[in-house]
């Protein structure tokens, strides 16, 4: 029997089966995309144009910029991020990946065999010019 990677089987103490529990593997990529999120020093989530479009008429998308396949070896996250201008890039890319293992795990109990972190881009802070304003 094959054994689904996303499927976690309930047991009570005595050994007596009690059902399956499957996730889907949207779940995975939303408990990914906020975990990610959470990593100081990501800007933001990379998304397609639909993400784009789906986000603009009000709904939040929190799989964003995350990819999940499910193969034989495991459960392998892909997640495409920006990071802020300054932030030291291998560390803040250990810490989200870090961050997703230890969150999909605690929400889970799956752990992933992969979390790839493709950094696409930097974003920079505007600098917000303040206005003077004098009082006569």
């Amino acid at each position: 029997m094959e054994e689904n990677l996303n499927m976690l089987e309930m047991t009570q103490e005595n050994g007596q089966t009690l059902g399956k529990i499957e996730i889907a593997p949207e779940v995975i990529e939303v408990i990914a995309g906020i975990a990610a999120s959470e990593v100081e020093g990501v800007a933001q989530m990379r998304g397609s144009f639909a993400t784009g479009v789906v986000e603009r008429l009000g709904k939040k998308n929190h799989g964003k910029g995350i990819r999940v396949e499910l193969t034989d070896e495991g459960i392998k996250v892909d997640v495409y991020c920006l990071m802020n201008f300054g932030v030291s890039i291998p560390t803040v890319a250990q810490e989200v990946q870090d961050n997703i293992r230890q969150t999909l795990y605690n929400m889970t109990a799956l752990e992933a065999e992969e979390v790839n972190v493709h950094i696409v881009g930097v974003a920079f802070e505007t600098q917000k010019q303040e206005s003077n304003e004098f009082e006569e």
